[in-house]
C-alpha cells in the first residue's frame, strides 16, 4: 500500500509542477522561472509539512503521501541542475550563477521559515 500511496502523490505533484511551469512559460522569460519558483515553493512547503509532522504526529502513510509523494513529484532539483547547467552552456553565467545562489538559499531559507512557522502555530 504504501509504495501506491507515493504513486498517487507523485502524480499529483507532478501535475501541480507541470502547471506552475506552464504559467512560467506564459511569462516569455528565457530563464527558468517556473523551476525556481517551484524549489522554493516547495521548501517552503516541505518545512511546513515535516514541521505540522514533527509537532502534531501523523501516520507514517500520511507522511509518505504528502511529503514523499506530492512534494516529491513536485519540487524538480534534478530540472534545476539541467537548467543551471543550460545557462553556464548558453554563456549566462552571471544568470546560473543567480540561478543556483538564489534557488540553493531561499530553497533553505524557505524550509526554515515554515519550520519557524509551524513552531510559532502550534
Amino acid at each position: 500500500m504504501n509504495p501506491l500511496l507515493v504513486f498517487f502523490g507523485a502524480g499529483i505533484g507532478g501535475v501541480l509542477r507541470h502547471g506552475v511551469n506552464l504559467a512560467a512559460i506564459r511569462l516569455g522569460s528565457g530563464f527558468p522561472w517556473g523551476t525556481m519558483t517551484i524549489n522554493v515553493a516547495g521548501s517552503i512547503l516541505m518545512g511546513v509539512v515535516t514541521g505540522w509532522f514533527a509537532l502534531r504526529g501523523g501516520s507514517m502513510q500520511a507522511r509518505l503521501f504528502i511529503a514523499t509523494g506530492i512534494l516529491g513529484g513536485f519540487t524538480t532539483f534534478s530540472t534545476f541542475s539541467l537548467e543551471a547547467f543550460m545557462l553556464f552552456e548558453r554563456g549566462e553565467t552571471g544568470g546560473a550563477i543567480a540561478y543556483i545562489l538564489t534557488s540553493v538559499i531561499a530553497g533553505i531559507g524557505g524550509l526554515a521559515f515554515g519550520l519557524l512557522l509551524m513552531r510559532q502555530i502550534l
